[in-house]
């Protein structure tokens, strides 16, 4: 088995000599799409542009999409560590886009939650966002978008389930 000395904890995969050119144009790609996907959240369309850095906008997303949580639950559904959870909220509460409040079972508890405010936020941002990738997609037929969002997602899954985290993705269409 060939080895990896990018990262050994990576496992090794044998690659034929015509797949080493296709996998060089995947990873070509998807370093153009990082890069192309950062400006998009500085590219947004309308007013909501630029206004959303991407940890907020997960964190946001996830809140809205599974309700209030803990710190603990929301760092795990995110695939990171909890410190890292409470830095980037932390803003998101001094700003009124997340509030905390008492467990509902155990009022000793804390939670997280969208805020009205933060869900308006949210949905400007979807709203700029979808714009944009309606945009972007202009003149795709609908099953091609249906193709390429079923791609991303299974390739973000196995990029998530490869380096040991939980995806981000949300919910598939």
């Amino acid at each position: 088995m060939p080895s990896n000395p990018a990262n050994s904890d990576l496992p090794a995969v044998a690659e034929t000599p015509a797949d080493a050119g296709l996998l060089d144009a995947l990873q070509h790609q998807v370093a153009v799409f990082a890069r192309r996907a950062e400006q998009t959240r500085l590219g947004g369309v309308g007013q909501a542009r630029n206004s959303m850095d991407r940890a907020a906008y997960l964190l946001l997303n996830r809140l809205d999409l599974e309700g209030p949580m803990g710190v603990k639950a929301l760092a795990c559904g995110m695939g990171i560590d909890s410190s890292t959870v409470t830095r980037q909220v932390a803003p998101l509460v001094d700003t009124g886009l997340v509030k905390r409040t008492s467990h509902p079972e155990d009022g000793r508890a804390v939670v997280l939650a969208l805020s009205p405010r933060g869900l308006a936020r949210l949905e400007e941002v979807r709203h700029s966002r979808r714009e944009l990738m309606a945009r972007v997609t202009d003149g795709w037929t609908e099953e091609e978008r249906e193709s390429f969002t079923t791609l991303l997602t299974r390739f973000n899954g196995s990029l998530s389930e490869l380096m040991g985290s939980v995806s981000e993705a949300g919910p598939a269409s």
